[in-house]
């Protein structure tokens, strides 16, 4: 019984057909569910209407996959139950149920946005960009890092070298060195001493070399996910024919 569940909740296979249509009914149900948040005038029983159907069928989805998850994870150990509603989907899933379930404070309603999440499990374009940030995440990780390294260390020096009336607290200084080292620049906010421009212009020269480096291995690693799907459909071909 929970192997076929199992079967129901994951991507459908050919010549599926009931999984088939659980996936399809399911990414209707979460597309459906966020569409009374696009309007302000909706009446409050039609948001009713669409809410509460969907929100349950998305957590009887959220509670098949947490019931079969030692089937994905193929283990027989009682920790896949444990260790389920900590990985990332699924959190994802219970951050987007959550506030319609009232067991989050009505000011949390733009986490239903998380129901698109589900998209991911269903849409191969969202598991290939998956894969290549997991196979970059090293070196992405290092960019950030450095980024993040340099956004602290131009906000501090910014900080205590203009005056106070530019930058009144060290929040507002590390807002405008993200947006120098982004180039956006919004100009809100911006130094008056000379010392400070100069940082602003060293700023937005390394924000494009550092924007620049985790782009190009983003499109380094898709591609190459896309030339393995190739080769394994070739493959696949091969043996079928």
């Amino acid at each position: 019984m929970r192997k076929k569940l199992y079967s129901l909740v994951e991507k459908a296979e050919k010549n599926n057909s009931i999984s088939f249509f659980y996936d399809w009914l399911i990414m209707g149900a979460s597309i459906l569910s966020i569409l009374p948040m696009m309007f302000r005038d909706v009446p409050q029983e039609v948001t009713e209407w669409i809410e509460t159907p969907t929100v349950y069928l998305l957590f009887f989805d959220y509670m098949l996959r947490w019931f079969t998850h030692d089937y994905r994870r193929k283990s027989t150990s009682k920790w896949s139950f444990v260790l389920y509603p900590f990985t990332p989907l699924a959190i994802m899933d219970l951050m987007g149920i959550l506030p319609s379930l009232g067991l989050l404070h009505g000011s949390f309603k733009a986490f239903r946005l998380f129901r698109l999440g589900k998209l991911i499990r269903y849409s191969k374009s969202c598991q290939r960009i998956g894969n290549v940030f997991k196979n970059q995440k090293k070196t992405l990780l290092s960019v950030l890092s450095i980024a993040i390294a340099y956004i602290f260390i131009s906000a501090l020096i910014m900080f205590v070298s203009e005056p106070p009336e530019n930058f009144p607290n060290f929040f507002d200084a590390l807002y405008w060195a993200t947006t120098a080292l982004t180039t956006v620049g919004y100009g809100d906010i911006y130094p008056s001493t000379q010392l400070g421009k100069v940082i602003s212009m060293i700023s937005s020269i390394f924000g494009v070399a550092v924007i620049a480096m985790p782009a190009g291995i983003v499109t380094a690693g898709f591609l190459e996910e896309l030339n393995k799907d190739f080769h394994e459909g070739e493959e696949k071909h091969d043996e079928e024919s």
